[in-house]
């Protein structure tokens, strides 16, 4: 075969064969970016925590009240929520496209929409990875010049899972940038 030889491949067949590995990276990271970015939809979606805290004493007896920490209750979580749906989501559809994407006619259309879509789900799970650490920053640590008070030292168990979806969601983050270079430079590779 002429690619053993180091010679240019004769026909499409020989050139095809030495991009397959490519195509297969591409799908690999695809479906590990879609298990980070649906384990940390499902896990802050559950992320819920009620407990019974003191709020007030009225003379020695402690007033108590029964308080639930829920994603719903912040909007930026909400919006992390939806964007890692969103991701997790368009990483399935390619992975769908990428066996069934060969009954379209013109590949190179598919290819810049691919990019475009890579691009857009990368801006979108960007924003709610920074708008959910931002928030989650507020609650480990408060912010004393709004005096709000931090919710963390009362509710460990919805902050730690809020920081294990948000790690997944990061290395979701992480292979969707890689994947999004890898469609580009297949996309060049192409003219």
């Amino acid at each position: 075969m002429a690619i053993e030889n180091g010679e240019k491949p004769e026909d499409a067949l020989a050139l095809v064969a030495v991009t397959k590995p490519t195509d297969w990276t591409i799908v690999i990271l695809r479906v590990v970016a879609f298990l980070a970015t649906v384990s940390a939809t499902v896990v802050m979606a559950l992320n819920k925590e009620t407990k019974s805290l003191v709020v007030a004493t009225i003379g020695t007896t402690p007033v108590r009240a029964t308080l639930t920490a829920k994603f719903q209750h912040n909007p930026a979580n909400v919006f992390f929520v939806i964007a890692n749906g969103m991701a997790s989501f368009h990483n399935l559809f390619m992975i769908i496209v990428h066996f069934f994407g060969d009954k379209f006619k013109d590949k190179a259309l598919r290819l810049v929409m691919v990019a475009i879509l890579d691009m857009m789900a990368v801006a979108l799970v960007s924003s709610g990875d920074g708008a959910a650490t931002f928030m989650a920053q507020l609650g480990k640590n408060g912010n004393s010049h709004a005096r709000w008070n931090k919710i963390c030292d009362k509710f460990h168990k919805f902050c730690d899972h809020g920081g294990g979806a948000l790690i997944a969601s990061y290395v979701g983050l992480l292979l969707l940038l890689v994947i999004t270079v890898l469609s580009i430079v297949k996309l060049l590779k192409t003219k």
